[in-house]
């Protein structure tokens, strides 16, 4: 018997009693209750009691449920026989979704089934995974009785993904399910059963008939595990990535020319997502990490003297990441923005930490990366991977000087997100003239001046470097 913990469990076996319904609570919910993981979609399947009883039961559990409840505003979707509602306890709001149980078939171009009425089994069936596959009954006289047709206890112990049916008919109906068996590996640290896996691989050309949406919600899951890296290797392994994500799939490999190999690119940005993700939730930076080096494979050069070399690697990355976002259906404005800029400035700070840390290069740095710095920095301390101790302390040391740089000039010279204190009004005005080439000319030589660390940030010396300028130009001051 289990145990799920919430009096509302109680009141919904109480109205399907009722009813005549036999009411589950199946899926995910059962399976985080058991690893004592939170969960707030929460899966009713209703079986009839009676012949021709499944008719919208799952809808007319809802509507009373609800109501026992405190009368909850019931959304139904009568064409799929399927109505939710939300209720908050303690101050966590739970989303209930009930249904009547079902079986499916698919076609071989659809990932949309034909539904019929079914019995609880046949709802279990369907499911993905064996894990996913237990129910609770919810009724007065059977409440916590666990259902587990499939094994998905078992597994569950084991900490195994494996489909209650055949793999292979499992991922064809829906290939969505070998996306979810990644996801879920990640999320849950779980292993997939080696016949599951395999079958991912013989079907993986399948996840061709899924909307880029869809496996972008499951990507982003991953992305958001805290071992990103681990479900994005399987995609990899299984020949998934190479549909998905070609311009990630093609960073493994180390070539060798002249006995000189480099590392692997897709490894090494396997392990630089981990160290972002140890660090920051930021669906956003964790992107960035995976696409930092995206650009290396099209810049790629062997050089007798220098060896291997990725010159441009962060200009042609941050071109890439469009492209890509557009493809994947990924946001293409704030977000797409932030990860293009720290693409293409990644390499910045572990340059100015090889070399002579100037306070002209910092400010540059500070100006462009903006509020973004902070992320920045993470980003490349986590880009730090090499297995050479003594580089790894020489790098770290470095970099925590040019850190020190950032909060003192930033400190000093106010230069994060900031404009020049003349303004092209100001300059329009002081000399009485339009729009024209001269006022960049002028706003861009005060910029690099205070950059360079020629002037202050402060009005006074740009003004008066303003007035130098513009004698230079021949612009009169205005009468």
């Amino acid at each position: 018997m289990i145990d799920l913990g919430l009096d509302l469990y109680r009141a919904i076996g109480h109205e399907a009693d009722r009813l005549g319904i036999d009411a589950y609570a199946v899926g995910g919910v059962v399976r985080d209750h058991l690893l004592q993981r939170p969960c707030t979609d929460i899966d009713i399947v209703c079986v009839g009691r009676q012949e021709g009883g499944e008719v919208h039961i799952g809808i007319q559990l809802a509507h009373a449920a609800s109501a026992a409840l405190g009368g909850s505003h019931v959304a139904v979707f009568k064409n799929f026989g399927t109505a939710s509602f939300k209720y908050t306890v303690d101050g966590r709001e739970y989303e209930l979704e009930f249904v009547g149980a079902r079986r499916e078939s698919y076609s071989r171009d659809s990932r949309k089934p034909v539904v019929e009425n079914g019995t609880l089994e046949d709802d279990q069936r369907r499911r993905d995974f064996t894990v996913n596959a237990l129910a609770v009954c919810l009724n007065d006289d059977r409440l916590g009785e666990l259902i587990d047709p499939f094994g998905g206890i078992r597994d569950l112990d084991a900490g195994i993904l494996r489909t209650p049916l055949d793999p292979d008919i499992t991922f064809s109906d829906d290939p969505l399910r070998m996306m979810r068996a990644v996801r879920f590996a990640s999320q849950l640290g779980f292993r997939i059963a080696d016949d599951t896996f395999e079958a991912i691989g013989r079907n993986a050309k399948r996840i061709e008939i899924v909307s880029a949406e869809r496996i972008t919600t499951e990507l982003n899951k991953i992305m958001a595990s805290r071992n990103p890296s681990l479900g994005l290797k399987l995609m990899q392994k299984s020949g998934l990535m190479q549909l998905i994500m070609p311009e990630i799939s093609a960073l493994q490999g180390v070539e060798t020319v002249d006995g000189k190999g480099h590392k692997d690119i897709f490894f090494h940005t396997m392990q630089v997502l981990d160290n972002v993700a140890a660090e920051s939730d930021n669906l956003w930076l964790r992107w960035a990490a995976l696409l930092h080096d995206m650009g290396k494979p099209g810049v790629k050069r062997y050089d007798a003297r220098q060896g291997w070399t990725f010159h441009g690697h962060e200009a042609r990355g941050a071109h890439m990441v469009k492209r890509l976002f557009k493809r994947l259906r990924l946001p293409l404005g704030e977000e797409m923005r932030y990860v293009e800029k720290l693409v293409m400035l990644h390499m910045r700070p572990i340059i100015l930490a090889e070399d002579i840390v100037t306070d002209s290069a910092v400010r540059r740095l500070l100006f462009e990366a903006g509020d973004d710095i902070d992320d920045l920095m993470l980003l490349c301390h986590a880009d730090i991977t090499t297995r050479n101790l003594d580089k790894q302390r020489r790098h770290r040391e470095n970099f925590e000087l040019v850190k020190r740089k950032l909060v003192e000039l930033e400190e000093r010279d106010r230069i994060r997100n900031f404009q020049p204190p003349v303004s092209g009004e100001d300059i329009m005005r002081t000399f009485g003239i339009g729009p024209c080439r001269e006022i960049g000319t002028i706003k861009d030589a005060i910029k690099d001046a205070i950059l360079d660390g020629s002037i202050p940030n402060e009005r006074d010396a740009a003004w008066q470097m303003m007035l130098s300028l513009g004698a230079d130009l021949g612009l009169k001051l205005r009468e």
